[in-house]
């Protein structure tokens, strides 16, 4: 469940990893050996992030994608 929320991926040489990252929730990043993978980890991060913000009473910020403009 990625809930809406862009992500973005880039490579990292330094790292030579993907890195998959979503701007709209502060520190929400992860990465893989493909794309793919980046995103799939991600994805995982998203559902992490948002629960500990339930758990936590915090609101989650909206998602900023394309999606969800009006």
């Amino acid at each position: 469940m990625n809930a809406g929320y862009r992500i973005e991926v880039a490579w990292s040489a330094d790292d030579q990893v993907w890195v998959a990252d979503v701007p709209d929730l502060p520190f929400c990043t992860a990465h893989g050996p493909t794309p793919h993978e980046a995103v799939a980890e991600v994805e995982q991060a998203v559902d992490a992030w948002l629960q500990v913000a339930q758990d936590l009473g915090r609101p989650a910020p909206p998602p900023s994608g394309l999606a969800h403009r009006a």
